[in-house]
């Protein structure tokens, strides 16, 4: 019955059901049709466990994170940033995609989520490439695989969630993905620039003397200073032990308020309504998502699918390594299926046992996800941010994919590989801040 319950997913899923609703499908088979003599399971076990999987302190920094970030959007904090970073590569021929790139790896890190990211720079920078001469589909391609920069950069609700789920240390999850964050900003910069290297139409910024780059860096950074004061206090305040992920988000929104409201004036009480509502209309949906996945995780489990998913894979071929690459396949093909957090809460509590007994480090793990969750949302037939970026752009989606895909293969592509490969470059942080082992 589980082979059932896992094609009414992947069928529901690609017949575009809305991804509760798949989860719940399948998990309504399981509990008519499933367990060892076919009588199913009771729903007075199920209910009682979900509830008390989503009722974690945890996961009120998701919320809070997702407000921080509506906040900022409003605040004209992301404008600032942008100018900001525009003093140090802006005069570079394709320096402007470098300017959007590094304005969203830093206000991901802050807001922790890739749509606000993009609704945030996307819709400040998307006006100043087109007067630059940059393709519409390159720009948009762009944003949208700058904008996940922020599931790599912590905090973000990914790895929050697979903390949660996994039971391992939140610090360690974030800083598993924080040298795979950094070599992406890297490739995307370098990419895009190469894409944009005989496009006559792209104008570049007049040079800029060491005077006037100086004169600009101490008026911008003035103005940007209150931005740049918050990831720094939020990070610093996570890394260096003063707070904790929710006390840090909470952080977040209390000092985003003032920056916004009064330092920038980006809004006025009125204002703070739209971002709070939004935020919650946002973590209502994730919690039900959280909560129906919750029930089909726990028969996936009941079912046996960890044993039967290792069966399957060590039919193909019993090197760990082979196995690993395995699962970066299966990951991915479920990141083409559905959002971010929807294939974290599946395929961790299935795919972490198999994990462990491949006796890979469970964070190594956490930066194979980070990266595999930021490629599955620019991956069609989802690819959810990168059809945030056409609307946003006003650009068809055959105008897109040329550049997304060279942004996938020569990004993310070789990210993923690295962190699937090399597990010190993912544990070499955890490992010489909170002393993870190797």
């Amino acid at each position: 019955m589980i082979y059932v319950a896992v094609f009414i997913l992947l069928l529901s899923l690609v017949l575009g059901v809305p991804v509760p609703v798949s989860f719940m499908a399948s998990a309504s088979w399981l509990i008519f049709f499933g367990g060892p003599d076919g009588t199913g399971y009771a729903s007075s076990q199920l209910l009682p466990y979900a509830f008390r999987q989503i009722n974690s302190v945890s996961l009120i920094a998701i919320a809070l994170f997702i407000m921080a970030g509506g906040i900022m959007e409003r605040g004209r904090i992301g404008e600032k940033l942008i100018d900001f970073v525009d003093v140090f590569v802006g005069h570079i021929k394709g320096g402007l995609g470098v300017v959007g790139t590094i304005s969203c790896a830093v206000f991901g890190s802050i807001s922790g989520a890739a749509c606000a990211t993009l609704s945030c720079i996307g819709t400040i920078m998307f006006p100043r490439l087109e007067e630059g001469g940059y393709p519409k589909g390159h720009s948009s391609a762009l944003m949208a695989n700058a904008s996940l920069l922020g599931l790599l950069i912590p905090p973000n609700a990914t790895l929050i969630i697979f903390a949660w789920i996994s039971g391992q240390p939140v610090l360690a999850c974030f800083l598993a993905t924080i040298g795979p964050g950094i070599v992406t900003i890297i490739l995307i910069s370098l990419v895009n620039i190469w894409l944009l290297r005989d496009n006559k139409n792209v104008l570049v910024a007049q040079h800029r003397t060491t005077a006037v780059k100086w004169d600009l860096f101490k008026k911008r950074s003035k103005i940007a200073l209150p931005a740049l004061m918050l990831p720094v206090i939020v990070l610093g305040g996570i890394y260096g032990g003063i707070m904790t992920t929710t006390e840090a988000s909470a952080v977040a929104v209390l000092y985003a308020i003032p920056v916004g409201m009064f330092v920038y004036k980006g809004f006025d009480w009125r204002g703070l309504i739209s971002p709070v509502v939004e935020s919650a209309i946002t973590t209502g949906v994730i919690m039900a998502m959280l909560f129906s996945v919750a029930m089909l995780s726990r028969l996936y489990l009941l079912e046996d699918l960890p044993s039967r998913l290792m069966i399957f894979f060590q039919s193909i071929s019993e090197n760990r390594w082979v196995i690993l690459f395995m699962i970066n396949i299966f990951l991915v093909i479920m990141g083409m299926l559905m959002d971010d957090i929807s294939v974290v809460v599946l395929t961790t509590p299935i795919l972490m046992p198999i994990i462990l007994e491949l006796g890979f480090n469970p964070i190594h793990y956490a930066g194979i996800v980070g990266v595999n969750t930021g490629l599955g949302c620019i991956t069609p037939p989802a690819a959810p941010v990168l059809y945030l970026a056409g609307r946003l752009n006003n650009t068809p989606i055959d105008e897109m994919m040329r550049p997304a895909l060279y942004f996938m293969l020569l990004c993310w592509g070789p990210v993923l590989l690295i962190t699937s490969f090399f597990p010190k470059f993912v544990l070499f942080l955890p490992h010489i801040i909170l002393g993870t082992p190797w």
